[in-house]
């Protein structure tokens, strides 16, 4: 068989596959199919390879190349043929619309009914019914795509359609649409939205599929996921999407589908899925719901063979116009990259972060970059702080000596006994956690935390802000959730576990994690979660203002990604309802920083490059998953000979039962015959003693292949593999309760240091270079004041600060304060209480020592002066004291008293000017002097 033979032998059965029905021009017979291939067809000039007819009607034309060919020049032969076919042919063009070149292996495709007709690649060739679709279309999809409504066109009275798309919308979700769309325009295959977690990347989403499905007439849309919860959150997302043009909801005009069978709904516009479901579903395979809810990326890391896939005709190439790919920087790399790549669809990439690798696979397309520093800017995002706990423990390690008793702990049962050192334990700082656990470091870190809480952190506050804890391991977690009820003097309410699955006391089971982020959302009660990674990236809990890093990261996207909990905004509103009335809004979070996990190097590099070593419970994921190589196997048969010799007698007598009856040492040996070629010779020949030489190869890999599935078939149980993976643990941790922790530092970091010193450094500059030109900052610098500060003069300050320097607000200002001199800060600032900027112009000044909110300084000075008034005779009455307090009241949010305001709540609700001037006579216009002085010196 000639090269060219065997490409037009693949491809004559790639065309049968999406439904054609190959025919020699001399056998030509129309009526036998709907859809035609018909080969060796002679035109005016030439013969075409494969000439395309559905319903007897020629569409388009293919040319075939042998493998190897550069197709990009048989372009040209292929436009020639579509313009030279006999006239025996009735055609409704010039040109035949639909041009393919392939050599059985590559296929480009153009649709010569585009504005500009461009070559694109394509997995296999498209049904006939969707090329007559596309002929009978006015225009088609890329054409569409070009005349999309301005997203925000001028306001015209009485005009609808697009108008007011982005009404609802933030800049950069307006931005990053108006970009993607003119990617569009320019028929961009790929396109990268890198949007800063808490910006709305999902919503935008919903805002430009809405856009694509009813301007554009896009029939579906495929939204990817990560995992199944990540699936459960886009579904709400779209559910609660008003379309902007008619006020109802997305659900409610187009059906949107969360796969969690493999059963695609012919009739929905919306389908979300996970890649590993697209996957199992372009196989044909069923898949199990524990994969579902597992991460690509972890599933990906116990199994790095790049995902192959072969045409299926029940999701041809078409099903999808657009694909979405959710969180596509843990996604894309090459184990996923044939699932995208084989449907003919505009791809979309939404990340937080993405790795160099993650642009490359996008083309370097990135249609929109708004980062974390943008978002904060903007007010979509807050920042952060970082505040650093360091531990003699956690950075040394320690060293129990002999003679002590000392705690075993199983990690299987978790049932202790004690046991007396006859030698010295001595422990590294990575042992923590792992073989050796001390609690008082955990206590110590937790302690450390607790005291710093309401002073340093977050002053003024009483409950707990909502915080995060990130650990090492679910092992780590289960200590880690005790020792916070038991530092923090809390229960069970107050501090939970969250991890893929966690056990319910109450209903006796184990729980969906979604069940627990819910609460964690919503309950007043629960203030601290504590987790591995299931709430590390794409979960969404908007009122999280402290994130407590327990373990390190040594990848940036990871840690970005982790962070990005905590960058999200809420209303004062919603903040309260959770954390109650004296978080009065959300300017930023604190990371605490418990490990050095801000100063550890970290990689950009492919988080799935290959290990050296590959964990036991991933290794046998792996070879359910269908990784089954020779190393693979001849690993796992070792690691399970090795666990082998060192379970205990019952441990072995339960996992034979979850083998099927197979102990360990059968499962290793059956394993290893699978890759001994004498062994499946033998299997093969059906004869002892048979060697690879007396097999024919066809024979031999047969045999191979079921020796290999009957040696893997018992890791498909994921009872045994969790089993396994439990046994497989260090038998017991040592509990080191001898060693007491100190802190050996803390504080905020260097680096929030320098920043908050800048950011009051420019202040002070600003203040010294405009004193004379700002009548309120001339008040401020003349001592004694030469005349009184208002309310006026002050908010004049304040617009002129925000309109020079955004990040000059009070809270900003205080906040840096507490970093740059945390000695000197007494109290916190309220929300929007502008008067505040008097002590923080006074403290930079150097004209008092300690900053205060200014309703402090007016109630001390309040005292003060009645304490005055009482040793020179003077007293009041009890009306009389309500009143001033009133007025002191007044004076702490306001600056000064002057007889108007007696017309305004709260006076004008006790009698107003007439019921002051009657409690306190003429005296009343000197005492209003006399306060206004005392109490805003």
């Amino acid at each position: 068989m000639t090269p060219e033979q065997h490409a037009r032998q693949q491809i004559d059965a790639q065309l049968v596959a999406c439904g054609w029905a190959i025919q020699d021009y001399a056998q030509f017979n129309p009526a036998a199919a709907h859809g035609i291939a018909l080969r060796e067809v002679p035109l005016k000039s030439g013969q075409c390879d494969y000439l395309l007819l559905v319903d007897r009607k020629p569409v388009g034309v293919i040319e075939a190349k042998k493998e190897g060919t550069l197709l990009s020049g048989v372009a040209e032969q292929t436009a020639h043929y579509a313009v030279t076919l006999p006239a025996f042919f009735k055609v409704e063009r010039d040109e035949l619309p639909f041009l393919y070149e392939s050599t059985g292996v590559e296929t480009f495709f153009r649709n010569t009914l585009d504005p500009e007709p461009r070559s694109r690649h394509v997995f296999a060739f498209h049904k006939p019914e969707t090329l007559m679709e596309w002929a009978s279309q006015a225009d088609t999809l890329r054409a569409r795509l070009r005349k999309l409504p301005d997203l925000l066109p001028p306001p015209r009275a009485g005009e609808g359609g697009g108008g007011g798309y982005g009404a609802h919308m933030r800049n950069c979700q307006i931005e990053a649409i108006t970009h993607l769309e003119q990617s569009f325009a320019a028929a961009r295959p790929r396109a990268l939205i890198q949007m800063a977690t808490g910006a709305g990347k999902t919503y935008t989403a919903c805002a430009f599929t809405y856009r694509l499905i009813k301007h554009a007439g896009a029939k579906r849309v495929l939204f990817l996921v990560d995992r199944a919860n990540l699936g459960r959150q886009a579904m709400a997302e779209f559910q609660q999407f008003v379309t902007p043009d008619t006020g109802r909801k997305f659900t409610e005009l187009y059906n949107v589908q969360h796969l969690t069978s493999n059963q695609l709904d012919s009739v929905a516009r919306v389908t979300i899925c996970t890649i590993q479901r697209l996957y199992s579903m372009l196989r044909g395979e069923e898949l199990d719901e524990d994969i579902d809810e597992k991460s690509g990326f972890e599933l990906a890391a116990a199994d790095d063979r790049p995902r192959d896939v072969a045409y299926n005709p029940t999701i041809p190439i078409e099903t999808f116009d657009f694909i979405v790919t959710d969180e596509c920087h843990r996604s894309i790399y090459n184990l996923w990259r044939q699932v995208l790549e084989y449907f003919d669809a505009f791809l979309v990439g939404l990340t937080a972060t993405p790795s160099k690798q993650t642009i490359g696979f996008f083309d370097q397309n990135l249609v929109m970059e708004y980062n974390h520093e943008r978002a904060v800017a903007d007010g979509v995002n807050v920042g952060y702080e970082v505040y650093r706990i360091q531990t003699q423990v956690t950075a040394q390690g320690g060293t129990v000596e002999k003679g002590y008793y000392v705690d075993k702990r199983s990690k299987e049962t978790r049932k202790r006994r004690w046991e007396q050192l006859d030698e010295d334990l001595t422990y590294a700082a990575q042992e923590l956690d792992r073989s050796v656990v001390v609690p008082s470091q955990i206590r110590t870190v937790l302690q450390a935390f607790k005291d710093v809480l309401f002073t340093e952190l977050f002053p003024g506050r009483t409950l707990v802000p909502k915080t995060l804890i990130f650990c090492k391991d679910d092992s780590h977690a289960e200590d880690v959730v005790h020792l916070v009820r038991e530092v923090f003097g809390k229960g069970n309410d107050f501090a939970k576990k969250i991890t893929y699955k966690t056990y319910n006391p109450e209903t006796k089971r184990y729980e969906k994690s979604e069940t627990l982020i819910q609460e964690f959302r919503t309950s007043p009660q629960l203030r601290i979660a504590v987790t591995v990674d299931m709430i590390a990236t794409g979960t969404d809990i908007k009122p999280l203002e402290c994130l407590l890093f327990l373990r390190d990261v040594r990848s940036r996207v990871y840690f970005e990604q982790m962070k990005g909990r905590g960058t999200r905004v809420l209303t004062p509103t919603d903040l309260q309802a959770v954390s109650g009335a004296d978080a009065r809004a959300k300017t930023h979070f604190i990371v605490v920083d418990a490990v050095g996990v801000c100063e550890s190097d970290k990689t950009d590099s492919r988080p799935l490059e290959r290990q050296r070593t590959v964990a036991f419970d991933k290794l046998m994921l792996g070879v359910a998953l269908g990784k089954r190589d020779e190393d693979t196997l001849t690993t796992l048969a070792g690691r399970i000979a090795r666990l082998d010799r060192e379970v205990t007698a019952p441990q072995r007598k339960e996992l034979a039962a979850l083998a099927g009856g197979k102990t360990l040492a059968e499962l290793a040996a059956t394993l290893l015959r699978a890759i001994d070629p004498d062994a499946i010779a033998e299997q093969a020949a059906g004869t002892p003693g048979a060697t690879p030489a007396d097999v024919a190869p066809d024979a031999f890999e047969i045999a191979r292949q079921q020796l290999i599935a009957a040696a893997c078939a018992p890791f498909d149980t994921p009872a045994l593999r969790d089993a396994l993976a439990k046994a497989k643990q260090e038998a017991e941790q040592t509990i080191d309760t001898v060693t007491i922790d100190t802190v050996t530092q803390q504080g905020y970091d260097a680096a929030a240091k320098e920043k908050a010193a800048n950011l009051l450094k420019s202040f002070r500059d600003y203040i010294e270079q405009h004193r004379a030109e700002i009548t309120a900052l001339q008040i401020l610098y003349s001592r004694p004041y030469r005349q009184r500060l208002t309310e006026t003069l002050l908010k004049e300050l304040e617009k002129k600060l925000r309109d020079t320097n955004a990040t000059w607000n009070e809270e900003n200002l205080w906040n840096a304060c507490a970093a740059a001199a945390p000695g000197k800060v007494k109290g916190r600032s309220a929300v929007n209480r502008f008067a505040d900027l008097v002590p923080l112009v006074r403290f930079a000044l150097e004209q008092q020592p300690v900053l205060e909110p200014f309703a402090e300084s007016v109630n001390a000075r309040f005292a003060s002066w009645l304490a005055q008034k009482a040793a020179t005779g003077t007293s009041f009455t009890a009306d009389q004291r309500t009143w001033l307090e009133l007025i002191r009241d007044h004076v702490a949010t306001s600056l000064s008293i002057e007889r108007e305001d007696f017309d305004y709540a709260p006076f004008s609700q006790r009698g107003g000017l007439g019921r002051a001037a009657q409690l306190f006579g003429e005296q009343l216009p000197t005492l209003l002097d006399e306060l206004n002085e005392a109490l805003a010196a």
